[in-house]
């Protein structure tokens, strides 16, 4: 099997558990060139609006590296925020057999991709992009991906609304590989005490005894639609309902106006939950929300994470991981995106249905997500290097 080369943006809260996890139970042999400390470092994310670093060690387990980045304005919001100078010295010095890039539209990662294929150095890619709720691609933009995702040898897909893309844009069914996106299984566990008893001391704190609970969890930007879930809430919940959100960002401001213009309705809010925080905050929900719209919510791994903590999901059918993961009446709910007559209709579904019939769905959304594993991601990359050796 190759020495593989990684190349990533940053240390990703998601992604090192799996590399901890490569590392102790697959022979691989493997190095992450990291292109950039956010994550490893106290940093302000301008879309959470706050500045934190992570409180789990990212970069601990495995074979990793910083790479030098001299970006004026260093991130991944722009082609020229990963500029590593040194990245293919580096890369040369280490002789990796393989080389395999998380995305491509940065300096850096162009720079590799085009080191790997002067030196005959095999390349494959993982992405997680989609065409829901696009219109079609302009031309001068399938040609630019058709030509981009040909230099590779190798491809792996996170699911079917990602598979599709890939084969939109002509990648041909045998250099797919599936290697789903998946999340610490260990960390987010049902059963964990600690978790639990957490989350019934913030239940008694936010005065949520005895109501169904709707809960969103992540940066409260347009693109993510919590203004308008918390509008249809307003329009459907009863006294028995409460609706929590936890994170910040640009829309926290009309999200709380709002809410204070409806004092009789339970509307909560709490601020950005770290890595060791989260699984109190999913337990405290009856329904997980994240009703994003567009194809920038590539997947929501926000929804494997609830899933995994026996919580069923409402989601819009614009997000990534909706065919996959969340289906109706077996693990969740789901509604047309920008279609607020349709969230509101869905909502009162969910806060409407028997306590039976959520705990179902909830059993079912951890008996799915459970199969979203450590060990599937594995296994679709260590087939991706497999198929090397015939090409």
């Amino acid at each position: 099997m190759p020495r593989l080369a990684i190349v990533l943006s940053h240390p990703v809260q998601y992604y090192s558990p799996w590399f901890r996890w490569l590392r102790a139970h697959t022979p691989l042999e493997f190095r992450v060139f990291y292109l950039w400390d956010f994550g490893a470092n106290t940093r302000r994310d301008p879309q959470f609006g706050t500045t934190f670093q992570w409180d789990v060690d990212l970069v601990a387990g495995y074979d990793s590296e910083f790479v030098p980045n001299v970006a004026r304005d260093p991130g991944t919001h722009h082609f020229g925020g990963l500029a590593n100078p040194t990245l293919t010295a580096r890369l040369a010095a280490w002789r990796p057999g393989a080389l395999l890039l998380f995305g491509y539209n940065w300096r850096s990662h162009q720079r590799a991709l085009w080191w790997a294929r002067w030196h005959g150095v095999p390349l494959l890619f993982r992405g997680d992009s989609h065409l829901l709720g696009r219109a079609r691609l302009p031309l001068w933009r399938r040609l630019l991906l058709r030509f981009l995702y040909r230099q590779f040898t190798a491809l792996t897909y996170v699911g079917a609304a990602n598979h599709d893309y890939f084969r939109a844009l002509g990648v041909p069914e045998e250099k797919l590989f599936f290697a789903p996106h998946s999340v610490n299984a260990e960390h987010f566990n049902p059963s964990g005490p600690a978790a639990r008893a957490a989350a019934d001391k913030l239940r008694a704190e936010l005065g949520l005894a005895g109501k169904r609970v709707v809960l969103f969890a992540g940066k409260f930007t347009a693109a993510k639609q919590p203004m308008e879930l918390l509008q249809a809430f307003l329009q459907v919940a009863t006294s028995s309902d409460a609706l929590v959100f936890v994170g910040d960002g640009a829309e926290k401001s009309r999200l709380t106006s709002l809410a204070a213009a409806h004092p009789a309705t339970c509307v909560r809010f709490l601020p950005f939950a770290n890595q060791t925080e989260m699984p109190a905050r999913y337990l405290l929900a009856d329904i997980f929300a994240l009703p994003s719209r567009g194809s920038y919510e590539t997947w929501g791994l926000a929804v494997n994470e609830a899933m995994h903590l026996g919580v069923p999901c409402l989601v819009s059918d614009l997000v990534g991981c909706q065919r996959d993961l969340v289906h109706p009446g077996e693990t969740g709910w789901v509604f047309p995106a920008d279609d607020a007559a349709a969230l509101a209709a869905a909502m009162h579904t969910a806060l409407r249905a028997p306590p039976e019939e959520v705990l179902r769905l909830g059993r079912n959304a951890l008996a799915t997500v459970s199969r979203y594993t450590y060990q599937q991601t594995g296994d679709g990359l260590l087939a991706a290097l497999a198929s090397l050796s015939s090409r």
